[in-house]
């Protein structure tokens, strides 16, 4: 099954994404390089890859903890399963068959969505519908480099603000400004370099902590093989 159809089947269960209305649906520069993208064709099963998630910022106590992605031959496929966290902060990711794209991404999301609900008392459905329309209309892709591996590789650096335009975004307050970084590589195993999102400091100054700062980074194949 393609990635996009997989992955906007999964979005579709947790409001992430709608079914599509028919030929006309335009899909976005952001979109596709998100949910229409192979990021595991540089994944040989079976194989493990390892990121590091760090939780800082002044509004509330960081942390440092792991996400593992498993990657195993299907059938001719690839099955993909994640462990987001560990403990009592372990985010529940389904287990993704015939997989293309990375589901570090959906599993980032999703856990994203629940904080987001936690720290404001708002509804899930807003904080879905409000991601998903800010990466159709209005993120931004920029061309950009990482270093991974001890090499330069190009990347693509995808920045959205769901909440800036939004006419309930008085609603959340001071996490209206919530902002949401992807950089992406065809270069690094799994597709997925790092994904961000921070809220800045109300005080607005670079000098100031982030109220938020939470990050996902990749930190290499583990035991794995990568092509």
């Amino acid at each position: 099954m393609p990635w996009i159809a997989l992955l906007r089947g999964a979005f579709i269960a947790i409001g992430l994404a709608t079914p599509a209305a028919g030929a006309q649906d335009t899909v976005s520069a952001a979109e596709k390089l998100l949910f229409q993208t192979d990021h595991l064709k540089n994944i040989a099963p079976p194989a493990t890859l390892s990121y590091a998630f760090r939780k800082a910022g002044s509004e509330e106590t960081g942390f440092d903890d792991t996400v593992g992605l498993r990657v195993r031959a299907l059938d001719g496929a690839k099955q993909a399963s994640v462990t987001f966290l560990s403990a009592e902060r372990r985010t529940a990711c389904p287990e993704v068959t015939r997989a293309e794209g990375n589901p570090v991404l959906l599993c980032f999301l999703e856990r994203d969505i629940r904080e987001m609900q936690r720290l404001t008392g708002g509804k899930s459905g807003y904080f879905r519908r409000a991601i998903r329309l800010a990466l159709a209309r209005s993120a931004r892709v920029a061309r950009t480099r990482l270093s991974f591996g001890g090499r330069e590789l190009a990347a693509n650096e995808i920045t959205v603000i769901p909440y800036a335009e939004d006419p309930l975004r008085d609603r959340i307050g001071k996490y209206a400004t919530k902002t949401y970084v992807f950089t992406l590589s065809a270069e690094v195993p799994g597709g997925v370099h790092s994904v961000r999102t921070f809220v800045p400091s109300p005080e607005g100054t670079s000098n100031d902590a982030p109220l938020l700062d939470e990050r996902l980074t990749l930190v290499g194949p583990r035991g794995a093989k990568a092509k």
